[in-house]
């Protein structure tokens, strides 16, 4: 631009008009000139072409016995063969080439595990457990743990504890076990 002659005058704008009607230093235009950015790739070049590494994984799957391996996979087995490459490169070479494990996604169940009613016929059939918490002024957070049966809507077993654990959980069951199996003698209530 700066080499352009003017049509009003016949003279070139030159570089200092150029830069100033641009707002740009003129250092800048001179660093340009000298240091134009490549747009090869940057950094040391790899061992083996992305050709060749497509080939590998190419090679890689179909030797696998299981359908969709990831890029982990595959770049472990890369690995295992003395192709050392970056995981981010086997990830990269993979989506652009459509190589990638499908992305799970979940199982059609068919219709709704139940229709919205969960009573029973019987009593003893199902069992509901649930947990709440509840604040105490003393002792912080508790976990309060119940089972219920589906049919009577009866309590089976009760449990509180400072700790909502799998273990703590487990009790009310076992509780409601205890309580309702012919095979467990039944204990005396006190009071």
């Amino acid at each position: 631009m700066s080499r352009i002659i003017s049509p009003s005058n016949n003279k070139i704008y030159g570089l200092a008009l150029v830069c100033k009607i641009w707002k740009m230093a003129r250092s800048t235009v001179y660093w340009r000139k000298t240091n134009t950015p490549s747009l090869a790739r940057r950094g040391p070049w790899p061992w083996h072409s992305d050709a060749d590494l497509l080939a590998a994984i190419r090679a890689f799957i179909t030797e696998s016995d299981f359908y969709g391996e990831g890029y982990r996979k595959a770049h472990a087995a890369l690995r295992f063969k003395g192709i050392r490459t970056s995981p981010r490169r086997v990830l990269r070479l993979m989506r652009e080439n459509n190589l990638l494990a499908p992305s799970r996604v979940g199982k059609a169940h068919g219709p709704k595990a139940h229709d919205g009613n969960i009573k029973t016929e019987r009593i003893n059939e199902m069992w509901g457990t649930d947990m709440t918490t509840i604040l105490t002024t003393d002792e912080g957070n508790a976990s309060i743990f119940f089972a219920i049966d589906h049919c009577s809507l009866e309590v089976v077993g009760i449990h509180a504890a400072k700790r909502g654990t799998r273990f703590e959980a487990l009790e009310p069951l076992r509780q409601g076990v205890v309580e309702n199996s012919a095979l467990f003698p039944k204990r005396r209530r006190k009071g």
